[in-house]
């Protein structure tokens, strides 16, 4: 039947990435308070819970974020009467690693075609909008709680990739950073660069990723081309950044199971209209503003 659920599977699933994202909270909102393991005396006799309960800065603004964007799409579908599953939250934890995220994000099952351009555009890209519109403020907010401290030895950091809204938000609260000093970023930061890096990824115009809905929507036969272009590009930048390794992964993974052409609408020539087009040039500013080539540098 449509728009049936199977609540308990979105409930358990949730739970399970609240808990390994709070898990991760909890370490990255510790190495906040060391100050680059320079501080630890004042962790002596605190309690699981009492280093655990601060991890709710990380994991409430991330799954705010990917709630948010997959809720976009959810609401999008309802609104035009398209049968689709609520979000799925997919949680991961793999120990203290430095790359440790705590989820793989979350994702809604749409099951059902899409009845035309229009339909398909608008469900492609509320998701990426709603993510933005959260995960703007929690960076803003996340900067703000962030500190500026003297520059541990190169060889103890994690260098994230700095995406041109991180820049524009770290220069508005901190001006130029002196130099031998560096950003101690609090755990909301963490959350939203997390919330820019998923956006990115999610806005490139490959095949049904939400990039690929609206190439698509708005360029037709033309996106096929594009999607191979941004595939060749994936494994080009894979090459050079282990932060790409997997998702170019999952995008060959696609090429070969769904091949290069995006699914037919089933109204394909209903004209899109230049209020989406206008649309269409923001998110390819949003993907160039939350974009990075070089996500994670150990």
């Amino acid at each position: 039947m449509r728009f049936q659920h199977s609540w308990w599977k979105h409930i358990v699933l949730f739970l399970l990435t609240l808990a390994t994202t709070t898990l991760v909270g909890g370490q990255r909102y510790l190495s906040f308070l060391s100050d680059f393991g320079r501080s630890v005396a004042q962790f002596d006799g605190m309690t699981f819970w009492q280093a655990l309960l601060p991890g709710f800065w990380y994991s409430g603004t991330i799954l705010a974020i990917l709630g948010a964007h997959e809720m976009g799409h959810y609401l999008a579908c309802r609104y035009y009467r398209l049968d689709a599953t609520l979000p799925y939250f997919i949680p991961l934890y793999v120990g203290a690693a430095p790359l440790q995220i705590g989820t793989l994000g979350a994702v809604i099952r749409i099951r059902e075609a899409f009845p035309s351009r229009k339909v398909l555009f608008d469900v492609g890209i509320a998701g990426p909008i709603a993510g933005f519109a959260v995960l703007v403020p929690a960076l803003v907010v996340g900067m703000y709680l962030s500190t500026v401290t003297i520059s541990p030895p190169p060889e103890t950091l994690i260098v994230i990739g700095k995406p041109l809204l991180f820049r524009a938000v770290r220069w508005m609260v901190f001006g130029v950073i002196p130099e031998g000093s560096i950003v101690n970023l609090h755990p909301m930061v963490w959350a939203a660069w997390f919330g820019m890096l998923a956006t990115a990824l999610n806005l490139l115009p490959f095949g049904q990723l939400d990039g690929g809905h609206i190439t698509y929507s708005t360029l037709g036969a033309v996106s096929t081309r594009i999607s191979l272009a941004t595939v060749a590009a994936a494994v080009a930048m894979s090459i050079f950044s282990r932060g790409y390794i997997l998702m170019t992964g999952v995008m060959l993974a696609m090429l070969y199971f769904t091949g290069p052409r995006h699914p037919p609408v089933i109204n394909e020539y209903e004209p899109l209209g230049d209020g989406r087009r206008l649309l269409a040039l923001g998110a390819l500013a949003m993907l160039v503003i939350c974009f990075t080539p070089f996500p994670i540098n150990l």
